[in-house]
């Protein structure tokens, strides 16, 4: 979908369909009334004959209305209140998507200037709603064998003042950029495990690297793997056939002496639980342990197509845990890259233990920082469900910055406790720290135990367990987060 911005008279502006605001009160936005007054009130017609209420999300269609260039007007529900929340302002664009959809129209274009959304000025506003336009036309059908119909419209022209011309093409431009990322991070997330493997997420980063001359990657086998010492990413992965990978992507987007950004990302691309198995019911969900991985390939692809003149290095650790006569038991001990030990309680509690040695091998890097990002626990949907993703980490600083960058990007994140405490529940009485510190804190002890890995650096932990992804029924699929946070976080640093 394209985005145009346009500070010309809506009456005058030719397309196909132009979306003005009401609210519950029946009162029409500036723009409304302009046109309402042009059509001899014919819109007042429609509002007074109680035809739209003007709750939230409600949508009437009116045609051929006189004196107006634009060819048909969707009249759109904002409800009663003068601002708008984040996710208000979503429910009205998946409104206006479900009426486009339905419609056999190429362009349409946005005349709701006075739209107002909490905490929200022109630029940031604008983006929201160009990043659901786009997000709201992803589909996954390349294993159906009758495919979606095609949505025909292609273009939307935001219309807005002049003063507000330039922030608002920038926040189309970014907004367009954040849902392509998303989309590929969708894309892999979907993809069913017999595909989308460790060698396949490494072939992914390579066609990014083939299409831009700014990003590198190397990946790193078995072989490279054992002599760096990664036996805790080996481990995980001994019990499948698929080989694992590190996949390293470094981007460079400023001098070379400029400190990176690193993102790393956890690529279990199926989670059987190995000999600690999972249920059977939902197993077949766990394809999109790979959600970490993916949403750093998905930001890598935003961070692309915005051209940001920073460094950033992307690593995945990609792996597939099974069971099997060669797979690691519980009560097994496995030795880091950093040296530290560790004993196996659960296989389950694999993720951990792939990030471990990656937390390791980044610090070659000399970073500015350190994010990973991982579907990493249960215990994480327990505490916040699938709306709010975990955050830890030991510096309060970048702790903050992703606070921050969540909020503006509508991906907020929550800042759980690493207090030292908790530290003792990873206690062995045979190796250096156990992979599991029981029952209680389960999303806290897992921070914990990345914690041993990162005191070279700022680190910080997301826990995307819960927002990754969207459980069961019809919806059933990955959501493209966190690239929206990650991206406003690389957005930030780029200024």
């Amino acid at each position: 979908m394209d985005f145009l911005v346009k500070s010309s008279s809506v009456e005058t502006l030719k397309t196909s369909a132009l979306v003005l605001t009401v609210n519950e009160q029946l009162q029409l936005d500036s723009q409304g009334q302009l046109i309402d007054s042009l059509s001899g009130g014919a819109i007042s017609a429609h509002l007074k004959a109680g035809d739209i209420q003007g709750k939230l999300g409600q949508t009437l269609l009116l045609h051929s209305l006189p004196n107006l260039s634009a060819q048909r007007v969707l009249l759109l529900g904002i409800g009663k209140d003068a601002e708008l929340s984040d996710r208000a302002a979503r429910k009205l664009i998946t409104a206006v998507l479900n009426v486009f959809k339905n419609l056999s129209i190429k362009d349409a274009a946005l005349g709701f200037t006075d739209l107002r959304i909490k905490d929200r000025d022109a630029y940031a506003s604008a983006r929201l709603i160009a990043e659901c336009l786009a997000d709201g036309l992803y589909v996954f059908d390349q294993f159906k064998s009758e495919k979606a119909p095609a949505v025909l419209i292609k273009k939307i022209t935001f219309v807005c003042s002049k003063e507000q011309q330039k922030k608002v093409s920038a926040a189309c431009e970014h907004g367009k950029a954040i849902a392509s990322g998303m989309a590929f991070t969708r894309d892999l997330g979907n993809m069913p495990p017999n595909i989308c493997h460790p060698r396949y997420l490494a072939e992914q980063a390579k066609q990014l690297a083939k299409a831009n001359k700014k990003v590198n990657v190397e990946v790193l086998e078995e072989k490279e793997l054992k002599a760096l010492g990664a036996g805790a990413l080996l481990a995980v992965a001994q019990g499948s056939d698929q080989p694992p990978r590190m996949i390293i992507m470094n981007y460079q987007g400023a001098d070379k002496s400029q400190q990176p950004y690193v993102l790393v990302g956890k690529g279990i691309t199926f989670d059987s639980g190995g000999i600690s198995l999972k249920p059977g019911p939902g197993m077949d969900e766990m394809k999109y342990d790979m959600g970490g991985a993916a949403s750093v390939l998905g930001t890598f692809k935003t961070l692309l197509k915005l051209d940001l003149p920073i460094n950033v290095i992307g690593v995945l650790t990609c792996a597939e845990n099974m069971p099997s006569g060669g797979a690691t038991r519980p009560g097994d001990i496995v030795t880091t890259m950093s040296g530290l030990t560790v004993e196996i309680l659960n296989t389950d509690a694999e993720g951990r233990l792939v990030l471990c040695d990656a937390l390791t091998y980044v610090k070659r890097f000399n970073p500015q920082s350190v994010i990973n990002v991982a579907t990493l626990t249960g215990a994480c949907i327990v505490a916040l469900g699938s709306n709010t993703s975990g955050l830890m980490g030991n510096n309060p600083e970048l702790v903050a910055s992703l606070l921050s960058a969540g909020k503006q990007a509508s991906d907020v994140a929550w800042e759980l406790p690493l207090f030292d405490d908790y530290q003792e529940q990873l206690d062995s009485p045979f190796a250096d720290i156990a992979n599991i510190g029981g029952p209680k804190a389960g999303s806290i002890t897992a921070g914990c135990f990345l914690s041993r890995f990162t005191k070279d650096y700022p680190w910080a932990h997301l826990d995307i367990a819960g927002t990754a992804w969207i459980s069961g029924g019809k919806d059933k699929g990955a959501t493209g987060r966190p690239v929206p946070l990650l991206s406003q976080y690389l957005l930030d640093r780029a200024q």
